[in-house]
């Protein structure tokens, strides 16, 4: 008998009330998984032979709101434990078809736990276990996969992907997460049906694909999605990378070198935001390759740019949060920054920071480093790093914001008059601007004398002034894009 252990007292106490009132309760699916490979579970889930209506009668502070008999129960209040916040409770079921390829149209409850379990994706997500007298049920023989490594459908494969779509996402996801193998017939099935993973959402899809982006050895999930036919329904332009060689110190083509890059961004433990932009920071190369260059076989001008916007629509169409597509697009943007570190002047650095942000200079930093370990030439120039790490710190130090200057509003409408309004903050922007180049400007004496030059300034003009950088970035990515677009006739 297989006795599963650290079993957290809330959930002992949901299979107690449920076994007292005499009904089954068994731990079922991913917590089972986990118990039995010593992982800490990320979620728990009982499956029983009590109704809805009776499992809400034993847990007052409980909800179901769907149609597939679920009932959500919460801890209580002096739960802090994220994964026992709310621990769902389904009844023995059956389904009926899944006409979208999504959901089934019917349920069927007062089924069999043998019946119940035969409708799971995965042999090792349909083992059950009983608290009460230490009942493990493994009819598809779970533990031995376990044991072997290897994901292999419940059943018949294409009937389990048939059902769900994201069936197929999710057995790539789990064989990567769990570094584990796809049994032969179970991937024979997804090759066959990956086309169906069109019929899923956007959200469905991304929270997958995240989930492969975050494994600790996520490249394997990558290849995996490429070879059986799901990633053109996930990110279709890293595609255009495979065989588009790049030369120089590149040894591989741009596919191999984003998904190198990407994975030297997890064995390092970065995260999330700075591994989708190892994986996308090249992304725009297949699209802006020319032949020749100075000492090259290829050139990518503008690759960078084209990449951000390329990036920016990936993220959208997959429907991730606003802030993090921002800052994985500045990444892909601005990884070509630390590239030449012969022409990075502290100016420059200064007002890189203030573009991309003081708190992600640093995964622009690493996002570098990781792009080096990804050509195939694994040095990762630890003298180059030093130096742009010292500029950085160097930078950060000087003024790199409106806060930062050694006057601020109130001192110039003291001084001059000036009232609040968009001029006063165009001056301050213009300020800021003379200081990021030449940090010693940064005093009272000398603003204040810029201060009643620029004043004299039609407010047009100041406001020219304030955005000069700005405006200088945004003409430079316009014009890249414009040639892109004319290039591949698509603007």
């Amino acid at each position: 008998m297989l006795k599963l252990t650290n079993i957290p007292p809330t959930i002992q106490k949901i299979s107690q009330t449920l076994e007292q009132a005499g009904f089954a309760a068994y731990l079922v699916g991913g917590c089972v998984r986990d118990l039995i490979l010593n992982r800490a579970p990320k979620d728990w889930d009982f499956t029983t032979d009590a109704s809805p209506e009776q499992i809400q009668a034993l847990f007052p502070d409980s909800f179901c709101n769907n149609d597939y008999g679920t009932v959500g129960i919460k801890a209580s209040t002096e739960e802090t434990d994220s994964t026992l916040q709310v621990i769902e409770v389904t009844p023995y079921r059956s389904e009926g078809v899944y006409s979208d390829a999504r959901r089934p149209d019917s349920v069927t409850f007062g089924v069999s736990l043998a019946a119940d379990l035969a409708r799971r994706d995965f042999t090792i997500n349909a083992i059950a276990y009983r608290l009460k007298d230490h009942n493990l049920v493994d009819l598809f023989a779970g533990i031995t996969d376990l044991r072997a490594k290897r994901l292999k459908a419940v059943g018949n494969p294409d009937a389990r992907f048939g059902e769900d779509a994201l069936r197929m996402l999710r057995a790539v996801r789990l064989a990567t997460e769990l570094e584990f193998f796809i049994e032969a017939a179970t991937m024979e099935a997804i090759a066959r049906n990956a086309d169906r993973l069109s019929l899923i959402s956007a959200e469905r899809i991304a929270i997958e694909f995240i989930r492969i982006i975050e494994a600790k050895n996520p490249l394997p999930g990558i290849v995996f999605l490429e070879k059986l036919g799901l990633l053109k329904h996930i990110v279709p332009e890293l595609l255009a990378g495979i065989g588009c060689e790049q030369g120089g110190i590149h040894a591989y083509d741009v596919y191999e070198h984003n998904l190198r890059t990407f994975q030297a961004a997890a064995t390092k433990g970065f995260g999330v935001e700075l591994r989708l932009a190892a994986l996308f920071h090249d992304i725009a190369k297949p699209a802006t390759r020319r032949t020749g260059g100075k000492n090259k076989t290829y050139t990518f001008f503008g690759h960078e740019v084209v990449g951000a916007k390329m990036t920016k629509d990936i993220l959208k169409r997959l429907k991730l949060p606003k802030e993090m597509i921002e800052r994985v697009e500045k990444l892909v943007r601005w990884h070509m920054f630390f590239a030449d570190p012969d022409t990075i002047t502290l100016a420059a650095v200064r007002r890189t920071i203030v573009r991309i942000g003081e708190d992600q200079i640093t995964d622009l930093l690493n996002l570098r480093v990781c792009d080096r370990i990804g050509t195939g030439r694994p040095k990762e120039q630890p003298f180059r790093f030093r130096k742009y790490k010292a500029m950085v710190d160097e930078a950060l130090r000087d003024p790199i914001s409106v806060k930062m200057l050694k006057i601020n509003g109130d001192m110039i409408m003291d001084m001059t008059g000036e009232k609040p309004g968009k001029k006063l903050g165009y001056l301050l922007h213009a300020l800021l601007e003379e200081v990021l180049i030449d940090p010693g400007k940064n005093t009272e004496e000398y603003l204040f004398k810029r201060v009643s030059e620029l004043l004299k300034l039609p407010e047009a003009d100041l406001a020219l002034l304030a955005a000069a950088g700005k405006e200088k970035q945004s003409l430079e990515e316009q014009a890249a894009l414009q040639a892109i677009a004319r290039e591949h006739k698509v603007g």
